[in-house]
């Protein structure tokens, strides 16, 4: 783990491996208000699923992406794939629900600002995914020899 990455790592692993821990064993009602959210986003995948089996699988997939997060020997790459793909999967939910946006379909409602802010998981997942895949590129370039041009991030 590249140690600028410990901070953005630690903050959304800890935070998602909580609220995977959080939804093991969630009661009925926790897990239909669940399994709805993500019967109605994705209906091909989880409208026939039973709702408790759906909160379980939510609850580890989360508790699974958590972990990618926090250990150090998962590579920048891996973490960063897999927080964007549950972010996304967040914002799936945020923008296929009406009552999440205003008539503009992209700015929250009171409904959806909840889910809305989980946009910075995506921008935390892409942000680990290209690094992992600058880093990776760069050592290769330096293991044949080649000659790469560095870029600084942001020049005025």
């Amino acid at each position: 783990m590249h140690p600028t990455h410990l901070p953005l790592r630690l903050a959304t692993g800890a935070f998602i491996l909580n609220s995977g821990l959080s939804k093991l064993g969630a009661d009925e009602d926790t897990a239909t208000f669940l399994h709805g959210a993500a019967a109605g986003t994705y209906p091909a995948v989880f409208k026939d699923m039973e709702p408790k089996t759906f909160a379980t699988l939510l609850a580890y997939g989360e508790i699974g992406v958590g972990v990618v997060l926090l250990v150090p020997m998962v590579p920048a790459t891996v973490a960063g794939a897999a927080l964007t793909g549950f972010g996304a999967s967040l914002m799936g939910t945020y923008f296929t629900n009406p009552a999440m946006t205003q008539a503009d379909g992209i700015r929250p409602s009171p409904e959806g600002t909840g889910l809305a802010k989980d946009v910075w998981l995506v921008g935390a997942g892409l942000t680990l995914l290209t690094q992992g895949i600058g880093w990776a590129a760069k050592k290769k370039a330096q293991a044949t020899g080649k000659k790469i041009r560095e870029v600084a991030p942001f020049t005025s």
